[in-house]
């Protein structure tokens, strides 16, 4: 691209006029028969203009204004015409009869339209005996070349990105919006929005616009799609004549070659136009829009980025909420009170969308008020509403009875889901077939009743009926499922059921197919991302579970008491896992509040249970006791279940041996033995229960234990299974046996075979030897645990090596370093440890199991 030479001529110009431009320097009085064509805007005047100083600088007359019929025009001189669109046929034809003559030197300019036929020939004429030149808007590096002149503004990036997107590169435009800035009292590094003297310079060009054209702007502005049968409602136009005045709004400059407004235009558009105007023409096209069936709500949401959502009618704010209510429920619910500040009374829509946005405050406030005041079908989806609200906070007795109440086949579904939940058996019978209130079988409702059939089935009938009654409930809401309002959705329970069977891959497939659907909007998201996050725990990935948990709360909004046990259980069981005590202290009593604020129910004994095991760990198990008490006593009013007696009786199991009872442990391994048939997954924790047992009790049989590590790896319990092997590495008196346990521990444990174990912030690829500070791998992995607060016990049962072999490391350490004593050893090593860890990262090991 050829710019011209901005200190002679002040102007940025494409390749065709500075080709012209520099033709008429060099040889002022050749031949010239030029037509320019561009909107307005575009600098046809400013080039005319140059042109003009260049031949009146070589001594060349120069005539600006087009000759009257009649006229003689002198030869010599250089007739430039601006704007020829505006003239008469009769000064066409005089400009038209110069062409002809080939004697006379002329450029004429003009906008694309309007265009009458004489000017048509003339253009042709001028385009065939000489050129034609369109003019365009300036590309990016156009606009940068032009601020560049500027010295308040140069030519910062973020600058130029700013003016060429506001403006499109229209030079006028952009001489508008570059002079406004230079000339601006205050001026930050981030430029939002153009200044307001420089949106009111566009006022003279709307206001010499007529009538139809402003109407035509202020559509556009607003935003949607406009067919032209609708515009022609608009403005009262047929189609053929509403093709004419977009051209002409075009050629004005004001509207884009693609149908759309700049930016600037349309903040010009939309703030200097008469609000009656404005308001008028907006309410017209949104009832247009109505009548013919189309989408408000990209028309909504652009007449809210202007801040004249006041102009839209009731209706269409309505249906606009209407519309965003599955994709964007908080947006829907802003919509839904926008249109009741309005007058329209709140309904049932609105405390639904409110919900599904995770505001169940505001969600309970309407639906309580509904469920008083409202006519009976507004009622009962109230009390859905409501209903739900209640069971993400934990009050399913109440929610239960809402349920019933509502009626309908969905919510009698999720009715027996609650009282399953919390031990009634009274609910378990099959529901009548059929819908009393007459709701059709939807996807929804036909789901709801999967749903119930699923959990009916993990407490009275095998696991896999269960299992595939919640995924087959699952995929049926995944199409459109965003805007299903749930107590539960079937993912989360699907997956819940899963980890029970030990079926960790199909939770984690069933519970990325909703992320990815959005079943339930925002509101059941987060149960989604919290179960993926355990799963990762369970697995033994701290540092990944640790990354998805921090994503649920990435809204700002605080959790729902079900979702806060959840989250607690994951906090604590990952400090757990890292042997991090001082995380485990520090989070205890927020586990314990959150265990206060939900009642105990069938799907919260898998973080009840990880508690346990966290507080069994901090000797504080009788705190949590009561809870255990009404977990296990849930469990026998539905004849204990094995699917969901098995993890929280492995979690008393672990609790048991932490607080040194093992008449107690003893109890739930006779328990787990009991239920082993039931399931691939409980034969498999049994038998890693009594192979644990007779682990602690001296008693290692290493192909037992490394078979049952290994059933626990298998079944997704990987930490699990790696501990187990790790444990009886360290308990058992043959070297070859230990040997073969620690090989197993560490392949379970994702570790290479016969290579160091690494410390939490460690690097699971660090080469064994002395480092540059005279430390070996090993021994960094020592002093991290060391600073961490664990004692030598603990750090050998972590790294699989003894106590006396830490006591030895921690010797060799401190003469290494030469260090008087152990406090400018711990010192020391915190600055190499701190060193080492800024430029390493990886997998965290995991604590021990038991003490």
């Amino acid at each position: 691209m050829i710019m011209n030479d901005i200190a002679a001529s002040g102007l940025t110009l494409d390749r065709g006029p500075q080709v012209l431009l520099d033709t008429v320097g060099h040889n002022p009085a050749g031949p010239l028969s030029v037509g320019i064509a561009g909107p307005g805007g575009h600098g046809k005047t400013a080039l005319l203009t140059e042109l003009a100083r260049v031949h009146q600088r070589a001594g060349i007359a120069v005539r600006t204004i087009a000759p009257q019929p009649g006229e003689a025009v002198d030869p010599d001189t250089m007739v430039l015409v601006d704007d020829a669109h505006l003239l008469d046929d009769a000064r066409v034809e005089v400009l038209l009869r110069l062409v002809a003559t080939r004697r006379h030197r002329l450029v004429v300019a003009h906008r694309p339209w309007p265009r009458s036929a004489a000017l048509s020939e003339l253009v042709d004429a001028l385009r065939r005996d000489g050129q034609a030149m369109l003019l365009t808007p300036f590309t990016r590096e156009q606009t940068a070349a032009y601020l560049a002149r500027t010295p308040e503004l140069g030519s910062r990036d973020d600058l130029v990105d700013f003016v060429h997107t506001q403006t499109g590169g229209v030079p006028r435009d952009v001489e508008r919006l570059a002079r406004g800035l230079a000339g601006a009292e205050t001026r930050t590094d981030a430029v939002v929005n153009p200044p307001r003297s420089v949106v009111a310079e566009f006022g003279p060009d709307l206001d010499v616009q007529p009538t139809a054209v402003r109407r035509l702007l202020l559509a556009v502005a607003a935003g949607g799609t406009l067919p032209v049968s609708m515009l022609g409602a608009l403005v009262d136009r047929e189609p053929a004549a509403v093709d004419d005045l977009i051209a002409t709004t075009r050629a004005a400059g004001l509207l884009g070659a693609d149908g759309r407004l700049t930016p600037i235009v349309r903040r010009a558009v939309t703030t200097l136009s008469p609000t009656t105007e404005r308001t008028a023409v907006w309410r017209r096209l949104t009832e247009l829009q109505l009548a013919r069936g189309g989408a408000v709500l990209p028309l909504v949401r652009s007449l809210l980025a202007v801040g004249a959502l006041g102009d839209c009618p009731v209706t269409t704010l309505t249906a606009a909420a209407t519309e965003a209510l599955a994709d964007e429920p908080a947006f829907a619910a802003e919509l839904f009170a926008a249109a009741t500040a309005a007058g329209r009374p709140a309904g049932a829509e609105q405390a639904l969308a409110a919900a599904l946005a995770g505001n169940l405050d505001d969600a309970l406030r309407l639906a309580d008020r509904l469920l008083a005041t409202a006519t009976p079908p507004d009622r009962r989806e109230a009390a859905v509403v409501a209903a739900t609200a209640l069971a993400h906070r934990g009050h399913v007795g109440r929610s239960v009875e809402l349920y019933r109440w509502a009626g309908t086949a969905s919510a009698t579904a999720f009715a027996t889901i609650g009282g399953i939940a919390t031990g009634d058996l009274g609910v378990a019978a099959e529901p009548p077939t059929g819908d009393p209130t007459g709701e059709p079988p939807t996807m929804h409702a036909s789901a709801a009743r999967l749903m119930a059939t699923g959990v009916r089935d993990s407490v009275s009938g095998p696991p896999t009926a269960a299992l595939s009654a919640l995924v087959q409930a699952a995929a049926l809401l995944e199409p459109d499922g965003r805007a299903a309002l749930l107590p539960d959705s079937p993912a989360a329970l699907a997956a819940l059921t899963a980890v029970h069977c030990g079926e960790l891959e199909i939770a984690e497939r069933v519970l990325h197919r909703a992320l990815a659907a959005g079943v339930g909007g925002p509101l059941m998201a987060r149960r989604h991302r919290l179960l993926q996050a355990w799963i990762l725990m369970v697995r033994g990935d701290t540092h990944a579970a640790t990354e998805r948990l921090a994503t649920v709360t990435l809204d700002g909004r605080q959790l729902e008491s079900r979702d806060l046990l959840f989250a607690a259980a994951i906090r604590m069981g990952v400090s757990r896992r890292n042997s991090d005590l001082g995380a485990l202290k520090r989070g205890w009593g927020q586990a314990l509040e959150a265990v206060v604020r939900h009642p105990v129910d069938l799907f919260t004994l898998l973080p009840l249970g990880e508690l346990a095991i966290a507080g069994a760990r901090l000797g504080d198990l009788a705190r949590l006791e009561p809870y255990l008490i009404q977990g296990r006593a849930l469990l026998s009013r539905l004849g204990d279940p094995p699917l969901w007696s098995v993890p929280l009786r492995w979690s008393g199991l672990h609790a048991a041996i932490l607080t040194a009872e093992p008449a107690t442990a003893d109890e739930h391994v006779t328990a787990l033995l009991a239920a082993a048939d039931h399931s691939r997954y409980a034969a498999v924790v049994a038998a890693a229960a009594q192979s644990w047992v007779e682990v602690l009790r001296g008693d290692v049989d290493p192909i037992r234990v490394e078979a049952a590590a290994r059933g626990l790896h298998d079944t997704g319990l990987c930490w699990d299974g790696a501990r187990l092997a790790g444990q009886a590495a360290i308990r058992t008196a043959d070297r070859r046996a230990m040997t073969t346990l620690l090989e197993c521990a560490r392949a379970l444990q994702g570790r290479p075979s016969g290579g160091p174990a690494p410390a939490t912030g460690a690097s699971t690829t660090r080469v064994a030897g002395p480092t540059q500070q005279g430390l070996s791998d090993r021994e960094y992995e020592v002093a991290e645990l060391v600073l961490a607060g664990l004692t030598y016990r603990e750090i050998g049962d972590r790294l699989f090596i003894s106590a006396k072999t830490v006591e030895h490391h921690v010797a060799r350490m401190r003469n290494r370093l030469n260090c008087a004593n152990r406090t400018e050893l711990l010192a020391l090593l915190r600055t190499l440890v701190a060193d080492r860890a800024s430029d390493t990262a990886g997998q965290p090991w995991p604590q021990r199991a038991v003490r």
